[in-house]
């Protein structure tokens, strides 16, 4: 069996539905022929489009990570709501061996790396820590940067590079207005904190929820009157702090 069907096997076999993370990550080689981005395996190759078809019935949290060079099409083809994409380059044309996937590995389980500490680093937060590490390694060597990371979890498809982030919160603002990626990306953790794992499942998805409307109500702030936001950030907040009391029932999230 070659690997390309073994990939679609195992992912066939997934469930679509699951509350449960999924992560994919692709180590390798990519090539980019000017239309078409691939990711090289041993036999048959497989495209951004090819893997955006296998990943089409997929409606549980998905992160895809493609570290291989050449990979930047790939986020604008498996960019969706509810899912993070990372790709080692911003473009197809930066076919040069990439070094990011080496420093993520590294930071996605050290401490060193979470910038919130919370005790856990997020996907987000490796993926800052691997995008710094990319630039010192160049900056270095005295060459110039032919590798330059994005992050879509917005699911418009644009990608959001590592310096447009302070501390875990994008600050600069994107042309013509574009949504800034980095919420769903933070909510991610490969090992998470023991205080993270014994929260139940129901209470940590609405968290996580919670946590989405409060972000975004701040992104909106200067649309409302400071009394109204106030009030709407207090709500949020009272339905947060009932997720952590003992025995409460769920709160139901209201988003206004």
């Amino acid at each position: 069996m070659d690997d390309l069907t073994l990939l679609q096997q195992v992912l066939a076999a997934e469930p679509k539905d699951s509350a449960a993370e999924l992560w994919l990550v692709l180590i390798g080689h990519g090539t980019f022929d000017g239309k078409e981005a691939k990711f090289n395996l041993r036999g048959p190759d497989f495209s951004a489009t090819d893997l955006a078809a296998w990943l089409k019935e997929f409606r549980r949290p998905l992160a895809v990570i493609d570290t291989s060079s050449g990979s930047g099409p790939f986020l604008t083809k498996l960019s969706a709501p509810g899912r993070v994409v990372i790709t080692a380059t911003r473009s197809g044309y930066e076919q040069n061996y990439a070094r990011f996937g080496q420093y993520l590995s590294e930071a996605i389980a050290n401490l060193e790396a979470d910038l919130d500490k919370d005790g856990q680093t997020s996907l987000l937060e490796a993926y800052l820590s691997a995008s710094r590490q990319v630039i010192e390694f160049y900056k270095a060597e005295g060459r110039l940067a032919t590798e330059h990371a994005l992050l879509d979890d917005n699911g418009d498809g644009l990608g959001t590079p590592a310096d447009f982030f302070r501390g875990v919160r994008a600050v600069k603002k994107a042309k013509e207005g574009a949504a800034l990626d980095g919420l769903r990306a933070q909510q991610f953790c490969l090992v998470q904190s023991q205080a993270e794992r014994e929260l139940p499942a129901p209470v940590r998805r609405l968290r996580d929820e919670l946590e989405l409307q409060v972000a975004a109500l701040r992104e909106g702030k200067a649309r409302l009157a400071e009394d109204e936001y106030y009030r709407r950030l207090e709500i949020l907040f009272v339905q947060m702090a009932r997720l952590y009391e003992t025995n409460a029932p769920l709160p139901t999230v209201k988003s206004e």
